[in-house]
Parts: C-alpha cells; sequence; structure tokens
C-alpha cells in the first residue's frame, strides 16, 4: 500500500515572507493503531522505527538532512534554546519548550496534541523560533522569552511574524474551578479567556485567544492564528484530550516546525 502524501497546514503570512515551515497533520506517515498516521512524538510508545521514518519524512519535506530536524524534551516551561548547530550533541534531547536560531538549514521542531505548536520568524533579520505553548507555557512566560531570545539574535518584535498552529479550541477545552481562580488572580481581566460551559462551574478556556493576547501585549509584529481544533478534527490531527476521553492508552504527536 501506497503512504499518502504528507499534507501540512502552512501559515499564509510566513509564506508570503518566504519562510520554509510546516504544521504537519496526521497525514503521510507510517504509524498504525492509536497512531496511525504521521506520529513524531519520540516520547510515545508508537514503534521508534516508524516514529524515526514519520520525522524523516518530516525532514525531507523542508529539505533539511533527517538529522537536523531537531525537537525537545517539553515540560512545559518557559526555557527557550539558542540553537546554533544540529544534531543534538547528545542522544539525550535537552529539557526545554522553545528553540531559536539564525542557522540556515535547521529545523525547530515542536511536539503537540492539543498545546500551541507556535511558529516564530523576523524574516528580515532572518531568526526564527518555536514554542510549545499549553496554558502552562503561555502562563509562565514562554512566548515573551522566544520573543526575548529572538531580539538577542538581532531580531525586532515589531515585525516578527507569529503564527498559531492547530489546538484544542475553546469549544472543548472544559476547565475546573481551581483553573479559571488561578488566571483571575493573576489578572482579572482573564475572565475574557472563559464562558460558561455545560457544566455548572466548569467553564471553556480560550487557549489560542490567551496565546493571541499575550504575543500582542509583548509587541509582536503580525499575529496569525490558524485556528484548527486538534479535538473536532481526527483526520488530521492527534489530541491528548480525546484520547482521554476515549480513555485509549497513548496518542500521537503532532509536529510543527521552521527553517531558514
Amino acid at each position: 500500500m501506497v503512504n499518502p502524501p504528507l499534507s501540512p497546514v502552512l501559515s499564509s503570512a510566513l509564506t508570503e515572507a518566504g519562510i520554509r515551515h510546516a504544521f504537519f497533520t496526521r497525514e503521510g506517515g507510517v504509524s498504525t493503531g492509536v497512531y496511525e498516521g504521521l506520529n513524531g512524538g519520540i516520547g510515545s510508545a508508537d514503534d521508534p522505527v516508524n516514529v524515526a521514518e514519520n520525522r524523516g519524512r518530516m525532514a525531507d519535506h523542508l529539505g533539511v538532512p533527517r538529522t537536523h530536524l531537531l525537537s525537545l524534551y517539553q515540560i512545559h516551561s518557559p526555557k527557550v534554546l539558542t540553537v546554533t548547530e544540529a544534531p543534538w550533541a547528545s542522544p539525550e534531547r535537552p529539557q526545554a519548550d522553545a528553540m531559536v536560531t539564525v542557522t540556515p538549514g535547521i529545523a525547530l521542531g515542536v511536539g503537540a496534541a492539543d498545546c500551541g505548536p507556535i511558529l516564530f520568524a523576523d524574516p528580515e533579520a532572518k531568526v526564527i523560533g518555536a514554542a510549545h505553548s499549553g496554558w502552562k507555557g503561555a502562563f509562565g512566560g514562554v512566548l515573551e522569552a522566544t520573543l526575548d531570545a529572538m531580539e538577542a539574535l538581532g531580531a525586532k518584535r515589531a515585525r516578527t511574524i507569529v503564527a498559531l498552529g492547530p489546538m484544542l479550541s475553546q469549544q472543548n477545552y472544559e476547565v475546573g474551578p481551581e483553573f479559571e481562580a488561578q488566571f483571575l488572580a493573576a489578572d482579572p481581566g482573564n475572565a475574557r479567556f472563559f464562558r460558561p460551559g455545560a457544566r455548572a462551574g466548569y467553564p471553556h478556556f480560550d487557549l489560542p485567544g490567551y496565546i493571541a493576547h499575550r504575543l500582542a501585549a509583548a509587541g509582536a509584529g503580525r499575529i496569525e492564528d490558524l485556528a484548527l481544533c486538534t479535538y473536532s478534527d481526527e483526520a488530521r490531527f492527534y489530541s491528548y484530550r480525546r484520547k482521554t476521553h476515549r480513555n485509549e492508552p497513548d496518542y500521537g504527536r503532532l509536529i510543527a516546525a521552521i527553517r531558514l
């Protein structure tokens, strides 16, 4: 059986700026079972041979050596790494949630399956970044830290393009009262990112809206939300929350990547 081609989602803003990137979907991979498709999750329990082939296909698509699609051991932190060479010096992936670089030929990749994969580029300065931003990362400052790290390499945040990839939409993001209370304690204005849900006391959180707000407040120049929900589009996206609701043993990870 011939595997279907990769069908990544693209940001029109990054494409117009001539920045090579991809929000990869499930389409075009060799994994099977709950991982069916293009699972890029090194940390998943999928067959490592299949994961390596899937990631290799992503690197091929981006036009970099298969050793040069980098990803992190993500820990929901604001930690950002500045990357100068590939592959990683150690087989153990660094623990962080964002990367920036000015080095051509390296693809910065982040994994997600409901959290926000966020790609950054200042086309004029030729500085790029990629961040994994769930609620913890966004709340903790990973978006601002990525912009700071890019500026340290010569970027200007006012001309930086930021693309928000597929993530959990507010429609499908029910949270508990303690979750909402944490956000309201930090800033009462965060009430705008919550709306009542079907269950009393369990509101729905607008993750992409909150991410876009943090980016705008930080001075990002152009913000594009692709407005795609991982939970509701099973054919194209993996979803941790969908896996949990179905009591499945594991789930695949989507990769978003960018390169100079």
